[in-house]
């Protein structure tokens, strides 16, 4: 039950049956639709033991590109109200096309990053974190120190105590984690293996069709997709 979740969060995730979600559910090892564990691909250079454990942290959260970062609902507001206020946004916003995807080193982690144009997804992010502001409670000061924690710029700093969370708007980056952060010894293999395996999905336009919610039971248990909200068009 929806009413069940500490905290929920807007993702963009691939449909399941698309080569992109095969891949990216494949990888983590679930499906955060159904919950089902999946069998990890057979990646050139890369034991399925390596792959498990260097996926610990995006495998907890699901195939996914943060759209509004999670948030925990203010008092008297409920998960319907929530999911009534995310159709009436996307009834009114239009899909969006970017460039095609490339793999990419953030940091000491890879994702598969969407190249230019990429302006209207920022937009996109930027209208959800906007518009439905209203539905997440603030943080508080022990949260916004761990994040302070990594080092922030004035914006981000800023950013931090609007909204709640230091990269949206300007700072907004969007990305579909495939690893944690990863070793010195471990970036290059990593990279090399997936290279020419995500190649196939990095040929044509990237191209967001909905929205999806994300609940988040708590005590690190895996996040579930909850809906998927098309967008207009």
């Amino acid at each position: 039950m929806t009413d069940q979740y500490q905290r929920y969060a807007l993702y963009y995730a691939p449909e399941p049956q698309s080569a992109l979600g095969q891949f990216g559910n494949a990888w983590l090892g679930r499906d955060p639709e159904t919950g089902n564990q999946l069998a990890r691909p057979t990646v050139a250079g890369l034991t399925e033991a390596e792959i498990v454990v260097a996926t610990t942290s995006p495998t907890r959260y699901g195939f996914h590109g943060t759209l509004k970062p999670p948030f925990a609902l203010p008092s008297g507001m409920d998960c319907s109200d929530l999911e009534a206020a995310v159709s009436r946004l996307c009834k009114t916003t239009a899909p969006v096309t970017c460039g095609h995807l490339v793999l990419k080193a953030m940091g000491r982690f890879l994702a598969l990053v969407p190249t230019e144009p990429v302006a209207d997804l920022v937009d996109l992010a930027a209208t959800l974190v906007r518009e439905l502001d209203y539905f997440r409670q603030p943080e508080d000061e022990a949260a916004m120190n761990k994040r302070r924690a990594s080092g922030l710029t004035d914006r981000q700093e800023a950013y931090l105590v609007r909204w709640g969370y230091p990269y949206v708007m300007e700072e907004f980056r969007f990305h579909l984690t495939l690893t944690n952060k990863l070793s010195d010894d471990q970036i290059d293999p990593f990279e090399a293996a997936l290279s020419g395996f995500v190649a196939p999905l990095c040929q044509e336009p990237f191209t967001v069709r909905e929205v999806c919610l994300f609940g988040d039971p708590g005590d690190q248990k895996p996040f579930r997709l909850l809906k998927r909200f098309p967008l207009a068009g």
